[in-house]
């Protein structure tokens, strides 16, 4: 088959597939500071992200049961060849979505550096931990003092600085609006008004020492505070890097918006006083952020670092725990053994996949993804709609094009993961019988960068997807 022909069969396949309720998404992938063959997986600029409207999330239905299997066999011969290339190190497992057999495995049960793979797990814990529904929001309080108001940080990092656009998830609330509705309900001031910014939700210290420096320096994350405009990124090319106290930055926007609404307010923005109340005031003003499913949907899609860590804060936060790295990975590890994932070896550093400390294993990403698209944990599936598409979306959008891999465009559905000697593929396929086959392929001490392995990781899910394999 001609790889015009491989695209288009592909292309036709994903068309169908959406219409049995596929999610479609899309992806990029930040994590750690990577050479500059690996650069096209790195966060956009803002100015430069991909559309954020996420297609309607689904369950993978219309599957036969009765759908032959690949044959262990052959698939090992297969895989092997692919696999099997003198690079790096490299472990792998592929099971039956609908029963969880074990149809390939390549010491699966060893735990490896995941890269951003380690936001799957994360996602799970997330959606078990909070209402899929659940807004969080930003509220102005009166203040303790005269013509003084407090801006309460209640978890949203995707603040936008201008009006709130409803039908986006990255500025859903907006401090403009917010500006707005505080100075109706302020009427006329006389004097300055003074800000607050409550941002005590979260506890313990905002930036990890598991992150190394250069990451930070390099803008793949920052401080991590449970309020924040654009997930504590650039809204333009024009601005400077990624702020290291997100929240004042916030503040300082609230306060500018305030302005132009034609309040007078104080230009600095305060943090409370040590043992000073501020939640006892009355609400003046709120506005609210998309849902936690939408949340977690762009926090894959987008592979977005900071994001990961505040949502894995918040989790923590719901079930009464602190809102710090130690209570959101114990968390994690908790969930999902309590979805029957096995933790054996587990290391979770971080909630973004950034730390180098992190191990997880590739019999642990396939039990996740399977959980995703399971009918036991319908409120998992939120998280497939971030997964990219190969050949059309998000970091994949270039991959599978090529002769070798064609049989994966439009057909492999996965989470990409990218460090300077790491890179990890997982997600899974629905293969040309019908069946829905699940996958992790890991590639840990790359010394010649992912570049290397790329074709190698893309060929091996196309193969599953040109199964067959009998």
């Amino acid at each position: 088959m001609s790889r015009t022909a491989r695209l288009s069969r592909a292309v036709l396949l994903t068309l169908v597939l959406a219409a049995l309720a596929i999610p479609v998404g899309i992806n990029t992938v930040p994590a750690f500071v990577v050479p500059p063959d690996a650069q096209a997986e790195q966060s956009p600029p803002a100015a430069q992200r991909p559309p954020q409207k996420l297609s309607p999330l689904g369950v993978i239905s219309n599957l036969s049961k009765d759908a032959p299997l690949p044959t262990t066999s052959q698939l090992a011969v297969l895989l092997d060849a692919s696999l099997g290339a003198p690079i790096g190190s490299m472990t792998g497992q592929v099971v039956d979505g609908i029963s969880g057999q074990t149809l390939y495995d390549r010491q699966s049960e060893r735990p490896v550096i995941p890269g951003s793979n380690l936001k799957l797990l994360t996602a799970l814990s997330v959606l078990k931990n909070i209402d899929s529904t659940k807004r969080f929001s930003t509220r102005v309080l009166a203040g303790a003092e005269p013509n003084q108001i407090v801006l309460q940080a209640g978890g949203d990092v995707l603040l936008g600085s201008g009006a709130s656009t409803p039908e986006e998830i990255n500025g859903h609330a907006g401090l403009q609006t917010l500006a707005q509705l505080t100075a109706k309900a302020l009427g006329k001031v006389s004097t300055p008004v003074s800000v607050i910014i409550d941002d005590s939700l979260f506890s313990g210290p905002a930036l990890s020492p598991e992150w190394q420096p250069e990451d930070v320096a390099a803008g793949e994350i920052a401080p991590i505070y449970p309020i924040a405009l654009n997930s504590a990124q650039p809204e333009s090319k024009a601005s400077a890097g990624r702020p290291q106290d997100a929240a004042l930055a916030a503040g300082q926007a609230f306060v500018a918006a305030l302005a132009k609404q034609g309040v007078a307010v104080s230009s600095e923005v305060d943090r409370p006083q040590a043992g000073q109340s501020t939640n006892k005031g009355a609400e003046l003003a709120k506005v609210e952020s998309a849902t936690i499913a939408e949340q977690v949907n762009y926090m894959l899609a987008n592979s977005d670092n900071y994001l990961a860590e505040v949502l894995a804060r918040l989790a923590a936060v719901q079930q009464g725990k602190a809102g710090d790295f130690t209570e959101a990975t114990a968390l994690t590890t908790a969930t999902i053994g309590a979805l029957g994932i096995a933790t054996d070896g587990l290391v979770l550093a971080d909630s973004s996949g950034l730390a180098i400390r992190d191990r997880v294993s590739a019999a642990q990403l396939t039990q996740a993804v399977r959980a995703m698209t399971s009918s036991d944990n319908p409120v998992l599936h939120a998280a497939l709609g971030g997964l990219p598409i190969g050949g059309l979306t998000g970091t994949l959008s270039q991959r599978f094009n090529d002769p070798a891999t064609a049989d994966g465009a439009g057909l492999v559905r996965a989470k990409t993961g990218t460090l300077n000697t790491v890179l990890t593929l997982s997600g899974y396929v629905v293969d040309r019988d019908g069946r829905l086959l699940v996958f992790s392929f890991m590639a840990n001490d790359l010394s010649n960068g992912p570049a290397s392995v790329r074709p190698i990781l893309d060929k091996s899910a196309a193969i599953l997807a040109g199964c067959g394999c009998r």
